[in-house]
C-alpha cells in the first residue's frame, strides 16, 4: 500500500481505495437516563387515551352550553327569537327589578329545605327499619324501587289525576270519610289553592326521592360493624347511647352524599311542579326553574340570565359538597 501511494504521488494521481473495508460507524445506544424519561413521557401521556373521549363529551355537552348561555343571557332577543342586539347587563338588571322574583326565590328555598328535610328524615329511618330482619324484607325493599323507576313527571301526572276536584281517587276516598263534604269546591281543589298545592307537590317530592335516600344510608349503615355494637354493649352502653355515638359518626359521609344529591335534584325539580300546577295560579307555586321555563315563553334574554344564577348556586351547592365531604383530604391520605 505504501508504494501504491508513493507511486500515485509520484503520477500526480490519487491512491485507488479498492480493497480496502470502511469500518462500520457505531451507533450510539441510549443511556438508562434517557429510556427512563421516554418511558416515563408515554405513562404520563397515557391516561390522555381514555381521558380524551370523555373530555371532548364535557366540552361538547356542558361547557359549550354554558358558553351559549353565556352569550344568550347578554342578548336583546325578541319574544319570537329574533336577536335585535346586544343587551349587555340589561337583562340581569331586569330580572333582578322583577317583582316575583323575591317571593319565589324564598319559594325555592321553603321547597328545597322542606323537601330534603323531610326526605332525609324519613330516608333515616326506612333505612333503619331495612337493616334489620324481618319476614318479607326483600320484598319490600323491592317496593321501595317503584317511585326511583317510574318517570317523574309520569308520577306527577298520577298524582294530578289522583286530585282532580271531581272525581279524582283521593277526593272520593276524603268524601267517603267525611272530610270532603262537596266536589268541585273550593275544599277539593287542592291544586287551585297555592298553599295545599305547595304541600301536596313537597308530598310527591319526598315520595320520589326516598328511595335514593334510603337506599344511600342503607348501604351506609350495612358497612358499620357489628363487632363495634358488641363492643359498646359490653361497656354497658345503651342502644341510644350507641346509635348516637357509633351509627351516626359513621353514617355521616353517606348522610352527606345523600343530601347532597338531593338537594341538587330537588333544586333543579320541574316535572313535578310544571305537571301537578304549571307554577300557578299566577306565580304562586313557581320555584327558580319553573319561573325560568316561564320566562322564556317572552324573555329568553332573562331567562337565559336566570339560567346563569340557577347555574351559580348549583355550582356553590358542589363547592360546599366537595368542601364537606373531604374528597381533597381522601385523595391525599
Amino acid at each position: 500500500m505504501a508504494r501504491a501511494a508513493a507511486a500515485a504521488q509520484a503520477t500526480g494521481t490519487q491512491p485507488s481505495t479498492a480493497g480496502l473495508t470502511r469500518r462500520p460507524r457505531l451507533r450510539r445506544r441510549p443511556g438508562p437516563g434517557t429510556r427512563a424519561a421516554g418511558v416515563g413521557r408515554a405513562r404520563r401521556l397515557a391516561p390522555l387515551a381514555w381521558l380524551g373521549p370523555a373530555l371532548i363529551l364535557i366540552g361538547v355537552v356542558v361547557l359549550w352550553p354554558i358558553v351559549a348561555m353565556v352569550h344568550t343571557s347578554t342578548e336583546n332577543i325578541t319574544p319570537i327569537g329574533v336577536t335585535i342586539g346586544s343587551a349587555g347587563t340589561g337583562n340581569f338588571r331586569a330580572l333582578f327589578t322583577n317583582s316575583n322574583l323575591p317571593g319565589i326565590l324564598i319559594r325555592t328555598v321553603l321547597w328545597v329545605v322542606a323537601v330534603v328535610g323531610i326526605t332525609m328524615l324519613v330516608s333515616l329511618g326506612l333505612a333503619q327499619l331495612y337493616n334489620q330482619r324481618f319476614p318479607g324484607r326483600r320484598i319490600t325493599r323491592w317496593a321501595l324501587i317503584a317511585p326511583w323507576a317510574a318517570s317523574v313527571m309520569m308520577t306527577a301526572l298520577i298524582f294530578r289525576w289522583m286530585l282532580q276536584p271531581d272525581n279524582g281517587v283521593i277526593n272520593i276516598f276524603l268524601h267517603q270519610l267525611g272530610i270532603v263534604h262537596r266536589f268541585n269546591s273550593d275544599t277539593s281543589s287542592w291544586l287551585g289553592r297555592p298553599d295545599s298545592a305547595m304541600a301536596w307537590m313537597i308530598g310527591v317530592a319526598v315520595f320520589v326521592s326516598l328511595p335514593f335516600a334510603t337506599y344511600t344510608l342503607l348501604a351506609g349503615l350495612q358497612a358499620i360493624g357489628g363487632d363495634l355494637y358488641e363492643a359498646a354493649r359490653i361497656d354497658g352502653a345503651s342502644r341510644w347511647g350507641a346509635y348516637r355515638r357509633i351509627t351516626l359518626p359513621l353514617l355521616r359521609p353517606a348522610f352527606v352524599v345523600a343530601v347532597i344529591i338531593n338537594l341538587i335534584n330537588v333544586f333543579n325539580s320541574f316535572p313535578i311542579i310544571w305537571e301537578m300546577t304549571r307554577g300557578g295560579p299566577g306565580y304562586a307555586t313557581n320555584t327558580t326553574t319553573v319561573f325560568m321555563y316561564n320566562l322564556k315563553q317572552s324573555y329568553l334574554g332573562e331567562a337565559a340570565a336566570l339560567s346563569i344564577v340557577n347555574f351559580a348556586l348549583i355550582l356553590i351547592v358542589v363547592l360546599i359538597y366537595l368542601r364537606v365531604s373531604g374528597w381533597n383530604r381522601q385523595e391525599d391520605s
